[in-house]
């Protein structure tokens, strides 16, 4: 058994503590899988990396509209694929190596393994020759991350089955992909494989798309996804089976009745579980929420004295962003613990890098009825601005919310190109107690340029100023 002044559980955002500030303290650092944590390795990095690409592949698909003719002539698939994986597998690498051999991190030890705690602050490390390890330490930040949700469907793990960790390092693409699932992660992938020549088959429990988002953004969503690939929508699905032919049967449930559709390979994308139940942290009176996610304060502390968490483990959000910010805290509050500080999260916006991209930081509509939080809305088109003009864009459009006395803006909601750029200034007004006729009135918009939609959005709320 090996004591430490601190250990560290996963090596995404939480690798991110440990800087020179921490030289006088004995370390340890746990991860059971790739160095890097999910963003880097599986998450957003990667994905968007194949997003880009398939921005590139689409392009054909309407260019002729805009009177230029363009043609798909192939898609590369390994060179896509070892193309971005040539680049994200040396960081882990790198990563890896500079924790393990740099004189940086003399006083740093790296365990390969999976953690679990088997008593007060005590874990036991097994490795994938089955070897155990036993450590403890003063503190801990169990920053474990998550893992791809995977629903019971009878046959499906007979058949086989992909989730976000694995499709990306397909051998070649599928000619027909069915993708189970309705939320962001089901969003992108569905714009990747069509876009480079994939047939995609959604299939969705709910009667929406995005149904998280605001549902006048989640029902323009669906809209637009049901023209560019086979959306089932209100399907279980209950059963799969290998056909005679190596295709993937996947028998689905409706009030329709059933069907049967029939791929060449099945991506699970329903959603992520956190890992605490790898970490046993009843052992070690860390307490779990119904949804399995460890509890913290506003400091990231467990109840457990000198246990922190962070990330995905113990976050709802589920984001890169808010994972980052958690790890500054904690990083913080482990060196000032006379001085602790709060993780601010009021205003955390997200994005989702399909086809249309969605952004959003916020109050949905549905939202401030449930809470009984008084609102106003402006909207305007992407069709409405110069830009969005030129781009013959008729489907976008933004969605404000805003307090009717106060000006403060609520919510914001988009749904168009580069939405996930475009919200930024409406987060950082949000953020700062901007009122949305100063932020409308107080400062230049460029002209002619996207934002310009978030200018008339602001003048479209009814606040009685003009």
């Amino acid at each position: 058994m090996t004591h430490y002044d601190l250990v560290i559980v996963g090596t995404g955002s939480g690798n991110s503590i440990l800087d020179g500030r921490f030289a006088d303290r004995k370390t340890a650092i746990v991860e059971r899988g790739t160095f890097g944590g999910t963003c880097l390795n599986v998450g957003c990095i990667p994905t968007k990396m194949f997003v880009h690409t398939a921005d590139l592949a689409a392009i054909p698909s309407y260019s002729s509209s805009y009177g230029v003719d363009e043609d798909l002539t192939g898609v590369r698939w390994p060179e896509i694929r070892d193309r971005i994986f040539g680049r994200i597998d040396p960081i882990a690498a790198g990563g890896e190596e500079y924790r393990e051999h740099h004189a940086d991190n003399a006083n740093v030890t790296v365990y390969h393994g999976t953690g679990r705690f088997t008593g007060t602050k005590e874990l036991s490390v097994t490795a994938a020759d089955g070897s155990v390890r036993v450590i403890t330490a003063d503190q801990i930040v169990l920053a474990a991350g998550s893992r791809p949700n995977i629903p019971f469907v009878p046959g499906l793990a007979e058949v086989g089955y992909h989730t976000s960790d694995t499709v990306m390092r397909l051998g070649e693409l599928p000619a027909r992909l069915g993708i189970i699932g309705s939320g962001f992660v089901a969003a992108e992938f569905a714009h990747v494989f069509s876009s480079l020549g994939v047939e995609v088959t959604l299939i969705a429990r709910s009667g929406l798309l995005l149904r998280h988002e605001d549902t006048e953004i989640a029902t323009r969503y669906t809209e637009l996804a049901s023209t560019a690939y086979d959306v089932r929508l209100n399907h279980d699905t209950v059963s799969a089976r290998r056909l005679e032919d190596g295709s993937i049967g996947l028998e689905t449930l409706s009030p329709g009745g059933r069907d049967e559709i029939v791929v060449d390979e099945v991506l699970i994308a329903i959603g992520r579980r956190p890992n605490s139940d790898l970490l046993d942290p009843a052992a070690t009176g860390v307490t779990v929420d119904e949804d399995e996610r460890i509890v913290v304060d506003a400091q990231q502390r467990t109840v457990v004295d000198g246990i922190y968490a962070l990330g995905d483990l113990s976050s709802k959000y589920q984001l890169k962003h808010v994972a980052n910010h958690e790890a500054r805290v904690v990083q913080h509050n482990l060196l000032h613990p006379d001085a602790q500080i709060e993780s601010d999260h009021r205003y955390v916006p997200s994005a989702v890098f399909g086809s249309p991209q969605v952004a959003s930081v916020g109050l949905t509509e549905e939202e401030a009825v449930e809470q009984g939080v008084p609102y106003v809305v402006g909207r305007a088109d992407y069709a409405g601005i110069a830009y969005g003009w030129a781009m013959e864009n008729t489907t976008g459009f933004a969605k404000l919310l805003a307090d009717p006395e106060t000006g403060l803006l609520l919510g914001a909601h988009i749904i168009g190109p580069q939405a996930s750029s475009i919200l930024q200034p409406l987060v950082q007004a949000m953020s700062f107690g901007l009122d949305a006729h100063t932020m409308a009135r107080g400062q230049y918009w460029i002209h002619p340029a996207l934002p310009e939609l978030i200018e008339n959005a602001l003048l479209n709320l009814p606040l009685g100023k003009s």
